[in-house]
């Protein structure tokens, strides 16, 4: 088992990363506060590993919590239901909750503990690549609103995160492929070295290689923990974490969760970010190729759906980086580097969207 730290001077916290280790006393069992636990879970991963989870918190007065899949219980309704059982169950200021499962499981544990009693004990457990890789760390807790993504929510750090890689196995490849986009973003913001390993590597990490996938998981924490302790509030260099989520994020309420992934999202995303970049003279058209193959590599959409610019555009401006109503995008540099601006032709923005 390895552990990676995110730095922070309120409340620094490890993330495990190893085969098992959701069975450590160290990883689950002594970041408990008090003697009240609810699981919360959904109805696809709780059959599998729910009662194994119980088992290591044994001694503990347990409460599950199983949600239905999906993003459409990522509302405000599904916390008010949790924060309804907590208070019948008598749960109070010492208290925990456990997260287990996806990005969706995830965040809407962590706005739950962040607003319950003014903010209780939690802890994440992802069960799947995108949420190890991405979701689980850094605090970013929140629920959906009908005009945008992640609108309703707040910053609150878990007491630790358990990633093991053995939950990956029972993924659909499509899940994986869905964090297989936050995996390259990771390389494309912030380490070329790591983005090379990448495509010399995807083939394996796909194949759930004990070594590559890893590395890739390790590297991506590494990274993600190394920029949220630099800034936790996304007040400076934590925003080109969102590289090709403005764009995705606009393409996802559009489509329709449902029918659009976050990962799909992203690496559509992506693509239009390099694009902008290129078209602005910081990547070459070669690079935009590479990250495109890689993308197509990983069973990831790099197309632009039909959809109306105009649409795009006013999705967008509703986005939280939005700054004096002017939309900002993060940008490559070059591989390997990215920056938040909102200095862009905004023509060849509309003409990437498909307007004029």
């Amino acid at each position: 088992m390895n552990k990676e730290v995110v730095n922070l001077n309120h409340q620094s916290y490890p993330i495990f990363i190893g085969t098992d280790s959701s069975l450590s006393a160290e990883a689950v069992a002594s970041f408990i506060v008090g003697n009240d636990v609810a699981i919360i879970t959904n109805d696809v991963v709780g059959p599998l590993y729910l009662e194994e989870l119980i088992q290591t918190i044994k001694d503990k007065n347990i409460v599950r919590y199983i949600l239905n899949d999906g993003e459409q219980e990522k509302k405000l309704k599904t916390v008010h239901k949790i924060i309804d059982r907590l208070l019948d169950e008598g749960f109070g200021r010492d208290s925990t909750l456990i997260s287990l499962g996806g990005g969706v499981v995830g965040d809407i544990t962590g706005f739950t503990a962040s607003i319950f009693m003014r903010g209780i004990n939690f802890i994440q457990i992802p069960t799947t690549l995108l949420a190890q890789v991405d979701a689980s760390v850094g605090g970013k807790t929140g629920v959906n609103h009908p005009l945008g993504k992640n609108l309703i929510g707040s910053f609150y750090q878990p007491e630790c995160v358990v990633c093991d890689p053995r939950f990956l196995k029972t993924l659909k490849s499509k899940q994986l492929s869905e964090g297989l986009a936050e995996i390259i973003k990771y390389g494309l913001i912030y380490d070329a070295e790591f983005f090379s390993f990448l495509e010399q590597n995807l083939s394996k990490i796909i194949a759930l290689d004990k070594g590559a996938m890893g590395h890739a998981i390790q590297r991506s924490c590494q990274i993600k923990a190394s920029i949220v302790s630099q800034d936790e509030k996304e007040k400076s260099i934590r925003a080109i974490l969102n590289f090709g989520h403005t764009f995705g994020h606009a393409i996802e309420t559009l489509i329709g969760y449902d029918h659009c992934s976050h990962g799909d999202g992203v690496a559509i995303g992506m693509v239009l970010a390099t694009k902008l970049s290129e078209l602005m003279g910081m990547v070459s058209g070669d690079d935009t190729s590479r990250i495109i193959k890689l993308l197509e590599a990983g069973d990831l959409p790099v197309s632009l759906p039909d959809l109306d610019s105009d649409q795009i555009i006013n999705v967008m401006l509703k986005d939280k980086k939005v700054k004096d109503r002017k939309i900002q995008l993060v940008l490559l540099k070059k591989m390997g580097e990215a920056y938040l601006t909102s200095d862009y032709p905004e023509k060849k923005l509309n003409q990437l969207l498909g307007g004029k």
